[in-house]
């Protein structure tokens, strides 16, 4: 029997007609590369880079590449299927787009584009705080599950404020972010000189002149890049303005009296993404919430934080399947998906890859990304002998070296 999400989802699809030409990309390798070709660098590097020294956002992928999976084909998997159940939806798959910012950047309405790529793809998609539209602009797209990120800011007034915007929405679930109370040094940025709107300066401006294609589809859209959730009524939303204004109020004096305050003014699935110590999330789970997302940022805020990988098991054992886990940070295969799963996780959200395919072609790049993932997960479990996702288990893995 089809669920609401599955539906919606095929509502969506057909109304945004056929999803364009085939795409030659393989990979999601193979779609980053496609997308440095077409970026300026400072916006390829803007998605692309980590913070300091990007230790952590090379460990983050590097941890995979530790494990090692143990099949068993024996146990016969002719048919398989990746559907899972969260937060009350059934899923295709378990992958979500995770928020990140200035989608639009990317691609001319990139948020909307990609909000409508993962609900054809039955899969959620977490609107950032930092996206171009307005969080009302993607509930119009209709895309379900729909998933928005919100922080504890200084003005718990303001931090209301987009809570309630939120369910007047019609939004699914509130993603409270709790890595990012101190804005991390992302020395790549810092060298390009980025700003928004894009001033990169006479080398930069030289450099950006060869980026044709998307300096065409970006003509009438770069000098409106805004953050459309921090614009006041009747504000003519001046990018830099916005910016100092989004940073002062982060609050690093943030604690767990703000996480139930939150709790207590959200009625639906209320996930903390950003937790990696074991203490954390077992403190999530006694105080009743749906999820957590283990998650250092992508490696752009604590550089020397552990890979999300890493600290998986730990959390696993701490929340004892009291609450949903889900995963972020180094996802770029189907084979990254499937061991995470083994290890605990519920889910995996993917940040970067979503950028990459908006690069290369818009809400069709998306779906492509989506599908070579579908593809992939499927493609692993047949090999591992796993017909249904809670097949997979720690038994599935062996780290190497071990």
């Amino acid at each position: 029997m089809a669920s609401e999400a599955i539906e919606v989802a095929g509502q969506v699809a057909a109304d945004a007609g056929t999803p364009g030409p085939l795409l030659p990309y393989q990979s999601v390798a193979e779609m980053r590369e496609a997308a440095r070709a077409v970026l300026p660098r400072a916006v390829f590097d803007f998605a692309d880079g980590g913070a300091e020294d990007e230790r952590t956002l090379r460990a983050n992928e590097a941890a995979f590449a530790a494990v090692a999976l143990l099949p068993r084909p024996l146990n016969g998997a002719g048919t398989r299927d990746l559907s899972i159940e969260l937060f009350g939806a059934r899923l295709s798959m378990p992958l979500a787009i995770g928020p990140t910012g200035l989608s639009g950047l990317f691609w001319p309405d990139g948020e909307r584009e990609a909000a409508r790529a993962a609900a054809a793809c039955g899969i959620p998609f977490c609107a950032s705080h930092g996206s171009v539209c307005k969080l009302e602009d993607v509930a119009e797209t209709g895309a379900k599950p729909r998933w928005r990120q919100v922080f504890i800011y200084k003005d718990r007034g303001f931090t209301r404020e987009l809570a309630d915007r939120a369910r007047d929405a019609g939004y699914d679930a509130l993603v409270l972010t709790i890595d990012n109370q101190l804005l991390g040094k992302r020395e790549r940025d810092l060298r390009n000189g980025f700003a928004i709107p894009p001033r990169f300066g006479v080398q930069g401006t030289l450099a950006a002149a060869t980026k044709v294609k998307w300096l065409a589809r970006m003509r009438t859209t770069l000098p409106r890049i805004t953050f459309g959730n921090y614009v006041r009524t009747g504000e003519a939303g001046d990018i830099a303005t916005l910016a100092g204004r989004m940073s002062s109020l982060l609050d690093p004096a943030m604690s767990w009296a703000d996480v139930d305050w939150m709790r207590s003014i959200w009625d639906g699935p209320l996930l903390l993404k950003g937790v990696l110590h074991p203490a954390e999330a077992r403190e999530a789970a006694e105080r009743g919430l749906q999820g957590v997302i283990v998650s250092n940022h992508g490696g752009r805020q604590l550089d020397g934080a552990a890979a999300s990988l890493e600290a998986l098991p730990p959390v696993v054992d701490a929340v004892a399947g009291r609450l949903s886990i889900l995963l972020d940070g180094g996802i770029r295969r189907g084979s990254d998906v499937v061991k995470a799963l083994a290890l605990g996780a519920s889910c995996c959200l993917v940040g970067r890859p979503q950028l990459w395919g908006l690069s290369v072609a818009g809400g069709a790049g998306v779906r492509h990304m989506i599908e070579i993932f579908r593809g992939e997960i499927d493609r692993v479990m047949g090999l591992m002998g796993a017909s249904r996702i809670a097949e997979l288990g720690p038994d599935c893995l062996l780290r190497r070296g071990a």
